[in-house]
């Protein structure tokens, strides 16, 4: 594997990709630690060490901070993240089936797809208004989370700090949303993907620090946590993360048999196979729902008619648990409905000579595929679910900050495995275009590629 790395700074195409992705990178760094004007800063590290004790609020605002790389801590420039923009890209998938014209865009080819992403990008712009318009007031308002003694942390709040906050804070996104479609261009890997792994990664100093400063309380009496904790937390780092890898690597190989004549006489048939992932949609359910479980409760805790809301978007609450698995299972379903077509699979395997052994081609075999595919991807996102709920489950028994709960369990470890290795197959693909090694064995390389070649 060290043999890989090195290969990769040997190729000049992938060398240069590398380095811009890193340049790229650094680049989004910097807007996330250039404050916004109009904010005390005492007073913001203040509620933010207050937030940090919650289990409610202050569990969606640590992991709003998480995504976006501690730049709401700071109320920078990229305080939003790049969330807006994966929220606007969940809206048009949802609204594709239902919308004609975008069903119809989608069937054009790249000139269709070009005009889908310039309206996502319009949808993000209106999506960043309103959350920076939202941000703003909570920023003004934040006895409303924390009650009547908490100090203002606006200098000076009225109508010019809030059209000045969504102003930067929304410019901030649409930069950060056009660095990560350069990185997705012109670098390695999906570059959405890669600015929040990256924005998770910088929290893990403020994990660790949060549980030192635990165990040191044990000594006062003014916690319950231990060093038996921290091994526990430390098993399950290691456990979900080997997981991660075994859900995101493992695959239903589904045997394939071409029929092969020769002038003549009959030949000998080749054999193959079809891998179905188990985790087809990867990290994209868990992107998901954690992108719209952020929205609402702006919405509840500004409305007091919509409060009785307020619980089911209490992070950490059983209702809570319960909306976000739902939505991950509800998403998983929709990306392989999105990016699966066992229709189109049949007719290719037809046209070749394939099938499947057992079953008729043509209609008989993409039934097959979608009903094995509907039992694969019905247990992945079970394991999706588990996973992503460890964190939730550790807060409320172990009384965790979230900041230390969220880290070390469930969706942040899926999302920095899952992009990693999509990250590392795409390194691999131009390591094998020129002859080098890649970091898996060559078998498992091979599977992949009949993989994409059939769309899976």
């Amino acid at each position: 594997m060290l043999s890989a790395f090195a290969n990769t700074f040997k190729i000049p195409e992938l060398r240069n990709r590398i380095l811009f992705t890193f340049g790229i990178i650094a680049l989004c760094r910097v807007a996330a630690n250039v404050p916004c004007p109009g904010i005390d800063p005492v007073q913001l590290q203040n509620l933010f060490e207050r937030l940090e004790t919650q289990q409610g609020a202050g569990g969606l605002i640590s992991m709003f901070n998480m995504f976006s790389g501690s730049a709401l801590q700071q109320f920078a420039v990229a305080a939003l993240g790049i969330m807006p923009y994966i929220s606007a890209s969940i809206i048009m998938q949802l609204m594709s089936p239902v919308v004609p014209q975008l069903e119809k865009l989608k069937r054009e080819g790249e000139a269709g797809q070009q005009k889908i992403i310039q309206w996502t990008r319009y949808l993000t712009l209106v999506i960043c208004i309103v959350q920076g318009f939202m941000l703003a007031k909570g920023m003004e308002n934040p006895q409303a989370l924390l009650g009547s003694d908490v100090p203002d942390v606006v200098v000076n709040p009225g109508v010019r700090f809030q059209l000045m906050t969504v102003v930067i804070l929304t410019c901030g996104t649409m930069i950060l949303m056009w660095l990560g479609e350069q990185i997705t261009e012109r670098g390695v890997g999906n570059g959405a993907s890669l600015i929040i792994t990256v924005n998770i990664i910088t929290g893990l100093p403020a994990a660790l620090f949060g549980m030192w400063t635990l165990l040191k309380q044990q000594g006062t009496g003014d916690t319950q946590f231990t060093f038996i904790h921290v091994v526990i937390l430390f098993g399950v780092f290691l456990l979900v993360t080997a997981g991660t890898v075994a859900l995101t690597q493992g695959v239903r190989k589904i045997p394939i048999q071409y029929a092969r004549t020769t002038a003549g006489r009959r030949g000998s048939g080749q054999s193959t196979f079809l891998p179905l992932r188990v985790n087809f949609a990867n990290v994209m359910p868990i992107i998901f729902a954690s992108a719209i479980l952020m929205f609402p409760p702006m919405i509840t805790n500004s409305v007091a008619w919509l409060s009785f809301l307020t619980p089911w978007f209490t992070y950490g609450n059983v209702q809570y648990m319960i909306v976000y698995a739902v939505l991950i299972i509800v998403f998983s379903f929709f990306w392989v409905a999105n990016q699966f077509n066992p229709v189109q699979i049949a007719d290719d395997l037809k046209r070749h000579g394939g099938y499947i052994p057992g079953i008729r081609p043509g209609k008989p075999t993409s039934e097959f595929l979608d009903r094995s595919m509907t039992r694969i991807t019905m247990a992945g996102s079970t394991f999706l679910v588990i996973l992503s709920l460890l964190p939730m489950i550790f807060s409320r028994q172990l009384n965790l900050p979230p900041v230390v709960s969220q880290f070390f369990g469930g969706a942040t470890l899926l999302i920095i495995v899952g992009v990693t290795l999509d990250t590392l197959r795409q390194i691999e693909s131009h390591l094998l275009m020129h002859h080098y090694d890649g970091f898996l064995q060559r078998g498992q390389i091979r599977g992949r590629r009949m993989g994409r070649a059939y769309g899976v």
